[in-house]
Order: C-alpha cells, then structure tokens, then sequence
C-alpha cells in the first residue's frame, strides 16, 4: 500500500520534493501546503513543473493538511528565519499524528545537540502525544556531514580529523532571502548577515558536528567559528540580486569541533558568485559546485562528490540531493518508533528501484 505524504512549501527544494512524491510508486499525494496566495488553488503536477493534473491542489490551511490525514508530511518550508514557527509547524503535525521527514529547521538534524531543551521537550511530547516520528536531513548540514564520513572512517584503524568542505558558486542561485538576507551577498562589508552574527553558524552545523562525533564515539568539548569574506571588484548581476563594487561577493567559513584541544571535525564552505573570486581559496573538482570529505587517519582519504542533474545546474542538483536524502529516508520514518531521530537512528535507505523496473 502507497504511503500516504503531504508537501510542505513549494520552494526551490519543495518543489523537487513535490515532483518526487509524485512520481514515486511508493507514494500516494494528497496534499500540497503553500506559503503564497498565488499558488493556492493549483494543482501538485503544475506546482512540480510536471504540466499533469494529480487532483491535489493547493491550500495555504495547515488544517487542511491535518484533515487529509497523511502518513507523513515532507517539510521544506523556510526556517532560516523564521526557526519559532517552523518548530510550531512541526510540533502541530507530530501531535496530530503526522509523522514529519523535513530539510529544515537544520539543527534538528540533531536534536540532542542542536536544540535547547525548552524547545526539545515540546517537540518530544509532540512526537509521543501523536506516536509520529521526526527526521530532518540534507546534503549540507546533511548526509555530507554525517553519512559519508561515517562510511568511509568505518573503514580506518584510526581517525585525527575529518573535514567536509562544500565548494559552490552561488551565481545562478535564485533565492533573495537566502542569498542577501541570510548568506548577505551584495550587502556592505561593514554589515554581519544573519548566516555570520555570533552563534549562527554553530546552530547550523553545530547539531552535525555533534552528530558526527557521535558516530565517532567522542565527544566535542568546544566549537568554533572562522569567517572570511570577499567583496566584489566590480559591480555585476547575479540571479537572486545586483552584487554592487565593494559588497560582499563570496565567503569561506569554518566550523571546528575541538576534541581535547584537537580539531578534530571539520565544516568548511567556500562560496563564491564568480569563478575568479579570491584564487587562493580552493575549488571545486566540477565547475560550479561539489563537496569533499577528507579523513587524516589510517588510511587517509579524499573524497571528490559532484551532482549532476539533467533538469539543472550545480545548485539544482545539490538541492535535488539532499531532498532526494529526505525524501528516500519517509518510508523508514513512517516505520520508526515514535520520537525524534536522527541519522544514526534510521537504517540506511536506496532509491526505490532502476527506472523500468517497478
């Protein structure tokens, strides 16, 4: 029997997970949540780019959503800035009864370390009044962060550190928000964007830090944050907004987790809107977008990973992976004892089978 799932926003990564849900015989739509007016009302496979009618348009209602009664909803709203109501969203649908596999809010990739305990709780009760389970992922803070590394140190006598770097060039991304709101490109240098006020980057990739070393079997004493940003040289148009001479262009950050004094963890990003951006800082093995996964140990090893979508560019395919992540991870989400999971937790999940088989 088809498991029944909801979509939660239409989005970039929403409306990838839309068509997924959609195409996957392992699942039965019946409802499409929408942030805008403008969307309300229209069909699934219109919002998915797939120009068929599904039969499900649709609502801006949460209650709408709840009424259909899904298995699990698919959460891809924004969080970034809005964290306090995507948690109330999520704690609605998990009292409900309404299992949630989501991309966002990030720091409930891990709960445990990512949350405070205050909000933790409330999420918990939530999860057990509505036996429903709780599982968010991505690509990075994501599977890049936790089950990569986790495989290939599972190979090792012995570990030092482990970095996963993100190399990627924003240029064709079309977010506004995310991209001068959040990550702060084309904004003055003068200005701290809300991706690099003190404590944000931890409470991003913090909770897969933590995550990591538990796999590890040890324990972070400290975090810690580095941050470089480079303005433009000139004025030029991306996507998402016009990058004036002298605002911000790209930035590399680092996120350290220290083990007894050691930087043993390791989330770096180098973040670029043009090619020829501060050629000093490293690049990626594919124009555009790729990550690495780098193990100082016995063995040592270096890990090249680089998406590839036909239906888009780096960005697109880099989104499409990590939803991909969430969306393969709901059947055993739905299985799950009720309560809040993180990867550790789940048993690994494939895709659903070679086209042509099913």
């Amino acid at each position: 029997m088809a498991i029944r799932v909801a979509q939660i926003a239409t989005g970039n990564a929403g409306a990838i997970a839309l068509r997924h849900l959609i195409e996957d015989p392992r699942f039965e739509l019946v409802g499409v949540w929408v942030h805008s007016a403008d969307k309300a009302g229209r069909d699934a496979g219109e919002l998915a780019g797939l120009g068929v009618d599904t039969g499900v348009t649709a609502t801006t209602s949460a209650a709408d959503i709840v009424a259909a009664a899904p298995d699990c909803v698919v959460y891809c709203a924004m969080s970034d800035t809005r964290p306090v109501e995507a948690a109330r969203d999520i704690r609605e649908y998990l009292a409900a009864g309404i299992n949630v596999a989501g991309t966002a809010p990030t720091p409930l990739i891990n709960p445990a370390a990512g949350v405070p305990d205050s909000a933790r709780a409330k999420l918990e009760a939530a999860a057990l009044e509505g036996g429903a389970t709780l599982f968010v992922t991505g690509v990075d803070p994501g599977f890049t962060n936790d089950l990569l590394p986790l495989a290939i140190t599972g190979t090792c006598r012995e570990v030092r550190q482990v970095r996963c770097t993100e190399f990627s060039d924003y240029a064709t991304y079309d977010s506004t928000e995310s991209m001068v709101d959040v990550m702060g490109f084309g904004t003055p240098l003068d200005q701290t964007p809300l991706l690099f006020l003190p404590g944000v980057l931890t409470a991003g990739w913090g909770a897969s830090i933590h995550l990591l070393a538990a796999g590890l079997g040890v324990e972070v004493d400290e975090i810690t944050e580095h941050v470089e940003r480079e303005p433009a040289p000139e004025t030029y148009e991306v996507a998402a907004c016009t990058i004036a001479e002298g605002t911000q262009a790209g930035f590399r950050f680092q996120i350290t987790g220290m083990v007894a004094g050691e930087p043993v963890i390791v989330v770096e990003h180098v973040t670029r809107t043009r090619d020829d951006l501060r050629p000093d800082w490293p690049y990626a093995v594919q124009e555009g977008h790729s990550y690495r996964v780098e193990v100082i140990g016995e063995p040592s090893y270096v890990l090249d990973l680089a998406a590839q979508s036909a239906d888009g560019d780096h960005n697109y395919s880099a989104i499409l992976a990590g939803v991909g992540r969430v969306v393969n991870a709901v059947p055993a989400v739905v299985a799950a004892a009720p309560g809040l999971t993180t990867t550790l937790d789940l048993p690994l999940t494939g895709a659903p089978g070679i086209v042509g088989t099913r």
